[in-house]
């Protein structure tokens, strides 16, 4: 059977997320440029933007494929191949469930880094006793059954039933040191859970830092990848991480090639910018005026107040 490897970035804010710096057809032109397949804008609890960057992915050579991060009650998730927002707020287990009903996968995103609202190993949903075998050792890898926790009781759901999550996201290039990732891939071993690696860019440079490698059957070419193709690979976990090693192989077109893209895409869209630049910077500047003003009109009542 024929087999193609693609390269994505599932992990990548634009500026359409409160925390990112990027529009997204720069993000696509960029990664596109310095070589991967598919980038996954997964700004904080907004998919407008991942949607768009989704429509127009293949103009730049590239496989569409949306996404989020998703604040749950018990830390951030990422939903890759879903185009819809999922609840906000609502417990983990819950959530993974939404987002496998939309036919996304669930990756479990810098896990277990609290400052960065990683979730706590114990609110990650895994099956428990039930997928024990008989001397209390977890069972290896469960592979794409996983992906339908209902498989093997003919369609019935049960009681003991639950939805997992499909990756956990055991290379993190934000992260400052090597603990926490180590930490994520041990615990993907343990509970055979297939590892990604991703940038979790906030700007351009960092796009593609790290990123995964997935084996993709039946197709010739990168072309011929869908967005479906990658949702299959990762849940079976034909995947491999790179961004362990610094620089890794990229990264001489990153920040050379980062500082060029940027330039040249606001030198082209530079006049549109800029008129909206300027009628924000008036309408801000109104508004602080206004503000100014009821503060010291504030100020002088409070003042006159004392000599009454």
């Amino acid at each position: 059977m024929s087999r193609v490897t693609v390269s994505i970035d599932p992990h990548v804010h634009s500026e359409g997320s409160y925390d990112g710096h990027e529009p997204v057809e720069l993000i696509l032109e960029h990664a596109a440029e310095i070589g991967l397949d598919a980038v996954v804008i997964t700004d904080h609890d907004v998919i407008r933007e991942s949607k768009r960057a989704a429509e127009i992915a293949s103009e730049y050579g590239l496989i569409g494929i949306p996404g989020v991060e998703v604040s749950t009650a018990h830390g951030h998730l990422l939903a890759i191949g879903v185009d819809r927002m999922p609840p906000r707020g609502r417990p983990y287990a819950e959530t993974v469930r939404k987002i496998h009903e939309q036919g996304g996968v669930a990756v479990v995103p810098h896990p277990f880094q609290r400052s960065r609202h990683g979730v706590r190993q114990r609110n990650i949903p895994t099956p428990g006793s039930a997928d024990e075998t008989a001397d209390g050792t977890r069972k290896p890898d469960r592979g794409s059954d996983r992906a339908d926790p209902v498989a093997e009781t003919g369609g019935v759901e049960t009681s003991g039933a639950v939805d997992e999550v499909d990756a956990i996201e055991v290379f993190n290039a934000w992260l400052f040191t090597g603990y926490r990732n180590r930490r994520a891939r041990r615990f993907a071993a343990e509970h055979g859970y297939p590892g990604i690696a991703a940038s979790d860019a906030h700007h351009l440079q960092y796009v593609g830092r790290a990123f995964t490698e997935l084996g993709i059957e039946g197709r010739e070419s990168p072309d011929e990848v869908t967005a479906d193709d990658v949702l299959t690979a990762i849940r079976r976990g034909t995947t491999t991480v790179d961004g362990r090693g610094a620089p890794i192989r990229m990264a001489a077109k990153h920040y050379v090639g980062a500082a060029g893209r940027r330039s040249a895409y606001y030198a082209r869209t530079g006049a549109v910018r800029g008129v909206r630049a300027t009628k924000r910077t008036a309408v801000d500047g109104a508004v602080a005026a206004k503000v100014a003003a009821l503060q010291s009109a504030h100020r002088t009542r409070r003042l006159l107040s004392w000599f009454a």
